[in-house]
């Protein structure tokens, strides 16, 4: 998808960070924007800010954890906009705890928006998509699908599930004129720390605020930042996004060491 003026995004998670950020540089390239979040005043904020660039600009309401939300969803973007080319999943939560005391309502409730919010937001555009012999499925996972974490359990079930998904699918439709990409962030500033089902972090800490904080120190790349190195992969048809030098550190480490780099990350993380 070289030229990107006059396509039809569809954004999941789009009332804050990449999703915003995202909304914001697809409108600046003239696409009409379907934006779509569990967070309506979120919602109207982002809209406002990108009304003046977007040639059209849709909101809805969604939790993508509700297959026959999504669907509908689906349908009413069809219907306001006509077509559907970009397809972004980008929604995500998060939960900080560890498997042995991490509780199945927390657990279902991350995997329901984290990995069943990408199956159903792909499933509902790619029939649209390829009829029509044309689109782009970019699926948000993180480098926590490449490599594992302690306390991040559920949340690497679900970036690991998003990535073995979208690169299957990729293979399956190749040749349709449907590309699909796989986004791996590192430590983007976003409000995803803060919003977290927080119970523990690596080193035993149970304070929120303060491991929130400590997130946002490390965590370098902008959510603009992102939504750039996005774009460009979008244009390129990069089937594979690292966004930031640590997603691109951790990936290299995991692939020259990939059943002793935990010994390495076990340096780094906090002691607990």
């Amino acid at each position: 998808m070289h030229t990107l003026s006059g396509k039809v995004a569809v954004i999941t998670g789009a009332a804050s960070g990449i999703g915003r950020a995202l909304a914001e540089r697809l409108a600046g390239e003239g696409c009409h924007l379907a934006l779509a979040d569990i967070d309506a005043r979120g919602l109207d904020a982002a809209a406002a800010a990108v009304r003046a660039h977007a040639p059209a600009v849709s909101l809805h309401v969604l939790d993508v954890s509700d297959r026959s939300a999504v669907y509908a969803f689906a349908d009413n973007v069809l219907n306001q906009h006509g077509r559907a080319h970009l397809i972004i999943n980008n929604a995500g939560v998060a939960v900080t705890q560890t498997i042995a005391e991490l509780s199945y309502d927390d657990f279902e409730w991350l995997m329901g928006i984290n990995f069943w919010g990408v199956v159903h937001g792909t499933k509902a555009f790619l029939p649209h998509l390829l009829k029509n012999g044309d689109g782009h499925i970019v699926n948000l996972s993180s480098i926590f699908g490449i490599i594992g974490i302690p306390t991040q359990g559920a949340y690497n079930a679900s970036k690991f599930a998003v990535r073995g998904f979208t690169e299957a699918l990729r293979q399956e439709i190749h040749g349709s004129g449907v590309s699909v990409s796989c986004v791996h962030p590192g430590g983007i500033k976003t409000n995803i720390a803060r919003a977290a089902r927080f119970y523990q972090s690596v080193d035993g800490c149970r304070d929120a605020s303060q491991a929130a904080d400590r997130f946002e120190r490390l965590a370098r790349t902008t959510a603009s930042q992102a939504a750039e190195a996005i774009v460009k992969g979008i244009k390129t048809g990069n089937p594979r996004i690292l966004i930031g030098a640590d997603a691109r550190l951790l990936d290299r480490m995991q692939r020259l060491l990939p059943a002793s780099y935990p010994r390495l990350l076990a340096r780094l993380l906090p002691k607990r």
